[in-house]
């Protein structure tokens, strides 16, 4: 029988070490590939390790509690003989039923790194809140305002585990109370929301929906938000991309919209001014080297992910319409890699999809700002000639700029938008 080490794998960029949270088996048992070995937390999401082989495992090498880095030996399992044939089956059909519980699994920690990484590592009061401790959070749907309400019983006042189960036992006694009549659901409803007509319908929000909710509040709370507007005339960029999409789609397979436009054009403005390209710690500005842009996503549940398109401004259109289009593809099919929707710099959302001509963002925390793009309008315009103004019929867009009042001024700001704003109308590509 050969032993082998079992290494902690690589778990996203940015991801360099895991605490060990809890093994799921003894050393001297016995276990089938693809069995879950052990259970680790990262500031991200909580997952399993599952074994690469069958076997028995010999020995722990980091117990639980301990912090491993990213190809540390964990433990060591020696690698047992080929069952009897007369076992093969059934090894074979219960190895099939671990895999597919293992996808399930994976595929609702995607969803729980999605909700989990929306939630920040304190409460608006200040209160820490460990990675363990928010993808629980995450996955059983516990908000901001429950978890600032705790009085944690871990060391300096921290929340534990055991207090975020307490709030879920509550709740599962609430749950089992009945009404006291037939009419109880209804008085319940109004003893809560208020006086609501039996014609309403109550909907609870889901996790992710809290999430968003709560990142939304938390968000306006921490940043004194401004937002300015200005309007660029694309017809020229209109009329570029309108002669170019039939070449691009036969060449690449790709179909070329005006977002990877906007996306390269923030990320030059961004290259050029990049003390908009920042977050704040405290009392410290954190200029960030790379320009990582977040684009926001509707999932056809209503919810909103953001998935980044990392080092934008080393892409060229191309690959940026390549990186837009894989992305939001991916991120509607719920199969986004956690690392994809981590290291946000900075974020664009699309109000112009449904024809909407402007709005006030909310900052994409930790970030200091966010931009809006409107629908491209026909608008009648003035035009300034040699010979004189004329009106005539352009392509407008209205672009709007939510940032962090204590970071960015509006003389910053307004400069970012106004270059933004010329690189639109004179964009040129190396498509």
């Amino acid at each position: 029988m050969a032993r082998m080490n079992i290494t902690l794998p690589a778990m996203g960029e940015g991801i360099i070490e895991a605490t060990i949270n809890k093994w799921l088996v003894k050393e001297g048992s016995i276990f089938r590939e693809d069995d879950p070995l052990v259970e680790v937390a990262t500031d991200k999401v909580d997952s399993e390790i599952p074994a690469p082989v069958a076997g028995t495992l010999v020995s722990i090498i980091a117990p639980e509690g301990t912090v491993a880095k990213i190809g540390d030996v964990i433990a060591i399992i020696e690698n047992d003989s080929v069952p009897a044939r007369e076992d093969t089956k059934k090894i074979e059909n219960e190895v099939k039923r671990i895999r597919e519980t293992i996808e399930t699994s994976r595929k609702e920690i995607t969803e729980i790194e999605s909700a989990s990484y929306i939630m920040k590592s304190r409460t608006p009061s200040g209160k820490f809140i460990s990675p363990l401790i928010r993808s629980i959070a995450a996955k059983e749907g516990i908000s901001y305002v429950e978890l600032d309400g705790l009085k944690g019983t871990g060391m300096d006042g921290r929340i534990t585990r055991e207090d975020v189960f307490q709030i879920l036992s509550n709740r599962k006694k609430a749950a089992d109370t009945p009404p006291s009549d037939k009419q109880g659901k209804s008085l319940a409803a109004n003893k809560v929301f208020g006086n609501v007509p039996d014609s309403d319908e109550i909907i609870p929000m889901d996790r992710v929906r809290k999430l968003i909710a709560d990142h939304m509040v938390m968000s306006k709370r921490t940043s004194p938000h401004v937002t300015s507007f200005i309007d660029a005339d694309v017809t020229k960029l209109v009329n570029w991309r309108n002669a170019n999409k039939d070449r691009f789609l036969a060449a690449e397979g790709q179909r070329l919209t005006l977002t990877p436009i906007f996306i390269d054009a923030a990320a030059k403005a961004l290259y050029e001014f990049p003390m908009i390209n920042i977050s704040l710690d405290g009392d410290n500005i954190i200029r960030k080297k790379n320009i990582n842009i977040g684009m926001a996503t509707a999932l056809p549940d209503g919810n909103l992910i953001v998935p980044v398109i990392k080092n934008a401004n080393e892409k060229n259109l191309t690959g940026l319409a390549k990186a837009v289009n894989d992305l939001a593809e991916r991120a509607r099919i719920n199969k986004l890699k956690p690392d994809e929707i981590t290291g946000g710099t900075f974020t664009i959302t699309n109000y112009g999809k449904y024809y909407n001509l402007a709005g006030t963002p909310i900052i994409n925390q930790p970030q200091a700002a966010i931009l809006g793009t409107g629908v491209v309008k026909k608008t009648p315009a003035v035009i300034e000639t040699p010979d004189g103004d004329m009106i005539a019929i352009r392509h407008i867009i209205i672009l709007s700029l939510s940032y962090d009042h204590r970071v960015i001024d509006g003389a910053l700001a307004g400069k970012f938008l106004f270059k933004v704003k010329e690189i639109l109308e004179n964009y040129t590509s190396d498509l």
